[in-house]
């Protein structure tokens, strides 16, 4: 399915802090440099449909991607609603992710906002799609119709993104895990796979964004830190800070050659498509000189 997003993608969730224009701008650029997919994040700034039609109307051929819109935030006929529209005004430039089913009970708010908790995984997963499928239309259907993929981690989801949808799109992931959801998917499934990268020939420096990033993530996300632990990590990677082994696993750092290198053992471990993730210590600032430095070995590689 690797078709318009081509090999390499951009992952951000740095556009929710900047004005529209600016996010105008910054998206026609990505498209320019080559990329060929634009992945974006959503929390608590622009929503996920919202944020695709900014996106899709500033740029013409790029493919826009969320990753993931969160179902915890929006009834299926909704989201199904939404990905038709899309679809039908931009044809074949939207890909759904769709994620956020592990909503933990220990975790009932964020930033004072509750969020709801919709069940088992798998079970909630299965019945969103099907809600989403049983949408009735009274509008345009686009053809061909919008892609899917899920935010899918552990092997019962990856299996229900191969049989449900295009395929799958891990976060936060470990190369040999990249080879697992190849093992569990099958040949055909798209994999699409975010890589974080700290664009930074000073190793200490490189490796403390990375180490702040991966941080965030086990003690944060109780879905995140369990994948950690199904991959093979255990008290003493996470306990009182990330291990070096763990930082190493999760970020790559250092210059260009180094990142590319990382990017090329995800396709070799079975990626269809890799969307990195730039960090640089500074949330929210478009990292778009690291954009314009990958850009060549990245998309040219």
């Amino acid at each position: 399915m690797t078709g318009p997003l081509g090999r390499m993608g951009i992952w951000t969730f740095d556009f929710d802090g900047q004005p529209a224009g600016r996010v105008r701008e910054a998206a026609a650029e990505i498209e320019e440099l080559g990329y060929g997919a634009l992945w974006y994040g959503e929390a608590f700034g622009r929503d996920a449909v919202g944020q695709a039609w900014l996106l899709l109307g500033a740029t013409r051929r790029m493919v826009v991607a969320s990753g993931i819109a969160n179902i915890a935030f929006r009834e299926p006929l909704a989201m199904a609603t939404a990905e038709r529209t899309l679809g039908e005004a931009f044809p074949g430039r939207y890909l759904l992710g769709l994620g956020g089913h592990r909503v933990d009970e220990s975790v009932p708010e964020v930033n004072g906002f509750p969020i709801p908790t919709r069940g088992k995984a798998l079970t909630t997963m299965r019945r969103y799609l099907d809600a989403m499928d049983a949408a009735p239309a009274q509008g345009p259907v686009p053809d061909p119709a919008p892609r899917r993929v899920l935010a899918a981690l552990g092997p019962k989801m990856l299996g229900l993104a191969a049989e449900r949808t295009s395929g799958a799109h891990p976060y936060f992931v470990t190369v040999e895990h990249t080879a697992l959801a190849r093992k569990i998917m099958g040949p055909d499934a798209f994999l699409g796979v975010e890589q974080a990268v700290v664009l930074d020939t000073d190793v200490a420096r490189a490796r403390e964004v990375a180490a702040a990033h991966v941080a965030g993530y086990v003690a944060n996300a109780p879905h995140q830190a369990a994948n950690v632990r199904r991959m093979g990590f255990g008290e003493e990677d996470t306990e009182g800070g990330p291990s070096r082994r763990l930082v190493d696993a999760i970020v790559a750092y250092g210059d260009v050659d180094a990142l590319h290198a990382r990017v090329e053992e995800h396709f070799a471990a079975g990626a269809d498509h890799v969307c990195v993730q730039v960090l640089t210590g500074e949330p929210g600032e478009l990292p778009l000189p690291q954009w314009r430095e990958l850009a060549p070995a990245l998309v040219g590689g």
